[in-house]
């Protein structure tokens, strides 16, 4: 848990000396930045246009509902929301979700306020919804906490605590909570700041916002920590045409001081988004820095996708390790991904909006859209080359389990399978530890690329399957979504591929199919694929299959996982 003290007095006379310049300060050394020698000392990076979109804000995802002229959009509840709506996943009741915000603990309860239109299920008019939980897994609806208002809509941002009062916005020294967010029109996209006097249920908009303005309708998403070393607020927020995260300092939340910019790197792509910063263990002992970034779109599977850099950061600048960039996820459907604040011996814990632009309002649902993934507790690991990289497991969802489904394998020959009835309705937990044989001797040439190969099948008997499946002799894990029939789409491809442990016939595997969502974590978490799933009907067993090389079991549990909200849904 955060202990905010008060900054030393030098420092706030530093800090306070910088905002004092005010806009005339500021502006004066934006222009002096602008000014572009005759010979550039080195190339500069494009420019993208910052002010094109008049009818809606500046961001690579459709709003129809803020499109002048456009058709409003009955709720519709169908067969559909009930069979595809989640049991242990966050989703909307009705209306549509995308990005969580605001993810904080505040000592007793866990926040989630997340991106959401109460009036249709397609984006816009975006307010802050709200749950709150005490485990994370089962969570509690609450009234809108920031709505949409003359000035815009309430995009992405975050909730922190001030528990000393430490930048003297609350009436006494318990401090409290306050949000950090964006407005945006069609015309600006800027940072406004709210605190909350009822432990955020609602919010009061602090009476001088916006508290950061740089004049630009593609500016948002502020992330803020209480950096401890240097006794001072820090925002990570993205210029997200640019491809740049902005990074600045604060005494008291309301005024910003302008430390760096990071970026461009990583990814191409369009917009970049939803910038998070933390500190996170690496095994061995040790934390790092970690800066997450979502892209949208320019993901290498498709839309949109969440990029990592692990580096230092030392209260101005972030610097990275290396040139090299991490994904959060082998398969299309975890964007957004924001970490929580405020959490007990610093845990780091993640949770993602569970959907991809390229689709998002096409869904077979009718009468709400979108999901989160399940909480995420993340780590560092080195992998088999040495790299330091992000990894991910299930926050505590053993605590979910019931009776386990007997499954008694443990050995599976060359092309044989072994098969069990799931329960209807019901999510499913899968856990695994396989190793597949050496590659017979005696093969043909032409067989040889196609042996020793895992495959799990949860299927029906219409023919749809979904697979998960290893290739022992490539390292390679592979999901395929492609034989289930009750969505197509042009941008919702089927298949998705991940490197595992190179000249390694073993492999670990966790599971969770819960309703049209699917989580998979292997290799100890660090190969994460998220994706949702629309089978036309039930997936009604689990196939275990081997093909060119036996397989032997060394553990296997199979658990349904028990409901976690009032929601309709097929149990």
């Amino acid at each position: 848990m955060t202990d905010v003290t008060t900054p030393s007095l030098s420092r706030r006379f530093a800090l306070s000396s910088i905002v004092a310049l005010g806009a005339a300060g500021l502006g004066a050394g934006a222009r002096a930045a602008d000014t572009k020698p005759s010979t550039p000392e080195k190339p500069t990076p494009p420019q993208a246009p910052d002010a094109t979109h008049k009818a809606e804000p500046n961001a690579s995802h459709p709003s129809p509902a803020d499109q002048p002229g456009g058709t409003s959009h009955p709720v519709v509840k169908t067969e559909s929301d009930i069979f595809y709506r989640p049991t242990i996943h966050f989703t909307p009741t009705i209306g549509f979700m995308n990005d969580p915000n605001g993810l904080v603990f505040d000592g007793t309860n866990f926040h989630l306020y997340y991106q959401y239109d109460p009036f249709a299920p397609y984006a816009g008019h975006v307010h802050w919804g709200h749950a709150t939980s005490n485990d994370l897994l089962h969570w509690q609806d609450q009234p809108i906490a920031i709505p949409e208002t003359k000035d815009g809509e309430a995009f992405t941002g975050c909730a922190v605590i001030d528990r000393t009062n430490a930048s003297g916005l609350f009436e006494n020294a318990q401090g409290g909570m306050a949000a950090l967010y964006t407005r945006a029109s069609s015309h600006r996209q800027a940072q406004y700041l709210a605190i909350s006097h009822d432990n955020g249920q609602t919010f009061t908009e602090h009476a001088h916002n916006p508290v950061l303005d740089i004049g630009s309708n593609s500016f948002r998403d502020p992330q803020v920590i209480f950096h401890e070393p240097t006794k001072q607020w820090v925002m990570v927020v993205a210029k997200s045409r640019l491809h740049q995260i902005a990074f600045y300092a604060s005494i008291d939340l309301a005024h910003w001081v302008h430390l760096s910019d990071f970026g461009p790197s990583g990814l191409f792509g369009v917009d970049y988004e939803c910038p998070n910063l933390i500190e996170v263990p690496l095994e061995g002992g040790g934390r790092r820095w970690v800066l997450f970034v979502s892209v949208n779109p320019g993901g290498p599977t498709g839309g949109s996708i969440t990029q990592y850099f692990v580096g230092e950061f030392d209260g101005t600048r972030f610097i990275p390790d290396d040139t090299v960039i991490g994904l959060t996820d082998f398969a299309k459907d975890a964007y957004a991904m924001q970490v929580y604040s405020n959490m007990p011996q610093d845990e780091a814990v993640s949770i993602a909006w569970l959907g991809n632009w390229q689709y998002c309002q096409e869904l077979p649902t009718q009468s709400w859209r979108g999901a989160m993934t399940l909480p995420r507790t993340m780590t560092l690991k080195r992998d088999f080359a040495g790299w330091i990289r992000l990894a991910q497991t299930p926050r505590h969802i053993e605590t979910l389990r019931g009776t386990a489904i007997p499954f008694a394998t443990r050995r599976i020959a060359a092309g044989s399978s072994a098969q069990v009835a799931l329960p209807p309705g019901t999510a499913i937990e899968l856990a695994m530890s396989v190793t597949v044989d050496e590659r017979p001797h005696d093969l043909p040439l032409g067989d040889k690329g196609r042996t020793g190969r895992f495959i799990i099948v949860f299927g029906n008997e219409q023919g749809e399957t979904l697979t998960i499946g290893f290739d022992a002799f490539s390292g390679q894990l592979w999901l395929d979504r492609n034989d289930l029939k009750g969505f197509a789409q042009p941008f919702f491809t089927g298949q998705f591929s991940t490197v595992l442990n190179p000249d390694d016939r073993h492999f670990d595997i966790r599971v969770i199919l819960d309703a049209s969502t699917l989580e998979i974590f292997a290799n100890g978490g660090l190969s994460v694929g998220t994706a949702l799933i629309f089978p036309a009907g039930p997936l009604d067993f689990l196939r275990l299959e081997a093909s060119g090389a036996a397989a032997t079991v060394e553990s296997l549990s199979l658990y349904p996982l028990k409901k976690t909200m009032p929601r309709d849904t097929a149990i």
